[in-house]
């Protein structure tokens, strides 16, 4: 189902750049408490997770695997936003850092926008520890982009319950050269950095032992991503990449309920990456909102207070669909304010 989404930007927050880097700059950071883990991998690898401490929760308590997006981790405001509230719902939380997003990993392939294997292998492991828990998963943006495509291909056989997908970038071609346009040209500029510093970190490690080409003349998506995304990953060049990662042609696959929340002001995108109703599976509530940006959806409270809007959406959305996710109490906050 395709529908337009209730979300309402604060009145002095309309302009989508200031959507999205109020959200992502200004916002004060969440505080939280973690327990980490490291899952060492077969092929030599590790996956760095990131807990909300237990809580002495039952064997069947609900749990929210979080994926984060493009230079991401626990240090991503709104993926601290969500963990708060998953806490205040009786539930278990975890974040999982793709390969390389919390330190250099120790391969020389690193995460990307289609990377579902780890994915799945996570909660392989979560769903051998809790067998009887629901799970529920929240991706956001490329992390959105991967959980659609994961959803996709494991179609009925899905061991989520349900699930929700924000700001993704649903076709990758068309992202990459959306972004080189006007101001956007600064959080490509901000994304690359942080993928060049993951790659020379790899470099100087003796990780990554095969020529490159020199990383600062690589300055948008399309050229780092056939020099360096492609050819790490077993891809033929960058168009090969897009056109196998891109989540847009796994929607109608998708059996598991369901949400994704998008903004057609999205900067990082173009208004026609948004996918038509009969691109979408029966099980997919698709809420779209004039305003937004990415992963902004910054609304206002009392006395123009912000509201960090996806942190009451996602929630609402569980409730209900993910058995056992109730507050904690009937006061117990469900968005963040301030």
């Amino acid at each position: 189902m395709l529908t337009t989404s209730d979300f309402k930007p604060a009145f002095w927050l309309r302009n989508p750049h200031a959507q999205t880097l109020f959200a992502s700059q200004v916002r004060a950071l969440p505080p939280l408490a973690v327990e980490p883990e490291r899952l060492e991998l077969d092929d030599g690898d590790f996956i760095d997770l990131s807990w909300l401490p237990e809580a002495d929760l039952a064997e069947d308590a609900p749990l929210v695997l979080v994926l984060h997006g493009l230079n991401g981790s626990l240090e991503s405001k709104y993926a601290r936003g969500l963990l708060r509230q998953v806490a205040a719902h009786s539930a278990r939380g975890v974040l999982m850092h793709f390969r390389g997003a919390a330190g250099p990993n120790r391969l020389s392939r690193s995460y990307h926008s289609g990377e579902t294997g780890d994915v799945g292998l996570v909660l392989e492991r979560l769903r051998a520890r809790y067998p009887r828990a629901p799970i529920g998963a929240a991706g956001y943006s490329l992390g959105g982009n991967v959980l659609l495509k994961y959803l996709g291909e494991q179609g009925s056989d899905s061991p989520l319950s349900c699930a929700v997908a924000v700001s993704v970038p649903y076709d990758l071609e068309t992202c990459a050269y959306a972004v080189q346009k006007g101001f956007s040209r600064l959080y490509q500029t901000h994304l690359i950095n942080g993928m060049r510093e993951i790659v020379e970190a790899k470099v100087r490690d003796g990780i990554i032992e095969r020529p490159l080409p020199d990383l600062r003349s690589l300055r948008d998506f399309p050229s780092f991503d056939n020099a360096i995304t492609a050819p790490l990953n077993g891809f033929a060049n960058a168009m090969d990449y897009y056109a196998r990662s891109s989540s847009r042609s796994f929607l109608k696959r998708i059996r598991t309920p369901t949400l994704v929340l998008h903004a057609r002001d999205d900067p990082f995108m173009a208004p026609e990456v948004v996918p038509s109703a009969d691109e979408l599976s029966d099980t997919i509530r698709f809420e779209l909102s004039e305003h937004g940006g990415h992963v902004g959806f910054v609304s206002a409270g009392r006395f123009g207070a912000p509201v960090y809007w996806l942190e009451e959406r996602i929630p609402s959305y569980f409730r209900g669909r993910l058995p056992g996710f109730e507050p904690v109490a009937e006061d117990s906050p469900v968005g963040e304010t301030g």
